[in-house]
């Protein structure tokens, strides 16, 4: 291979590389610990929980995950398979305000009495309607069983799980809450959202990115190409 062509390649590498870290959107994610106080059908119970909070691209908006890695309250009898439902809220904040309804499965295995009960992971999902960082914070979780609900409430005021930088779908038209049910903002997104709405999910191979990579990998390849046959036929016309 040519010094020509080496320089060429290493150069639309060099490209590729700046265009797809300048793609990446911004995020932030961390464990946050939620001080849930409960009203239940026995009286108050509460317990401290980590919380995590992800966002995964789905259409036009995200899926969103709410994982609870410690029990937040129990019952005074054995609950069976089956018998426990949870649901909760995920408060947004920053450049959209509003609520996103999240549910989940009901408990696969029997739960002694006086233990602390295991939420399952509670997803649902949210489709932005104005662009900026939007947060996500842990909100009330319900419980209901054998007929009874318990409302647990955070209490310490905790910060957000995730912070994404969105693109908004619904363009100046879109309203500043997002409330549902397990489909939560999905609904408010509609169909005004176009190829480009639904924000930016953090990735390291969007289609965009990887388009224009494309279109720009080919232009300097081209002109390396084109600088190469210039060169051969420069030479040629010398050594006649």
């Amino acid at each position: 291979m040519s010094n020509q062509k080496r320089t060429t390649l290493a150069l639309a590498a060099a490209l590729a590389g700046s265009i797809v870290a300048a793609g990446a959107p911004a995020a932030h994610a961390e464990v946050v610990d939620v001080n849930y106080q409960c009203v239940t059908p026995i009286g108050p119970k509460g317990a401290v929980s980590p919380i995590d909070i992800k966002g995964v691209r789905s259409g036009d908006g995200y899926k969103l995950t709410m994982s609870f890695q410690k029990g937040v309250s129990s019952s005074p009898v054995e609950l069976g398979k089956g018998a426990m439902n949870p649901s909760a809220v995920i408060e947004l904040g920053g450049a959209e305000q509003g609520k996103v309804q999240v549910t989940g499965p009901a408990n696969s295995e029997a739960i002694p009495a006086n233990t602390p009960i295991k939420i399952s992971d509670l997803s649902g999902t949210y489709t932005p309607k104005k662009s900026g960082k939007v947060t996500f914070t842990a909100g009330v979780l319900t419980i209901k069983a054998l007929g009874t609900t318990t409302t647990c409430t955070p209490k310490n005021s905790p910060g957000p799980s995730l912070e994404l930088d969105v693109q908004g779908a619904g363009g100046s038209s879109g309203g500043g809450s997002t409330d549902g049910g397990s489909t939560g903002g999905a609904s408010t997104g509609g169909s005004t959202g176009g190829a480009s709405g639904g924000g930016e999910l953090p990735r390291t191979g969007p289609l965009d990115s990887a388009a224009a990579l494309g279109t720009l990998g080919g232009t300097v390849l081209l002109t390396g190409a084109a600088g190469v046959l210039w060169l051969t036929r420069r030479g040629q016309r010398s050594a006649g």
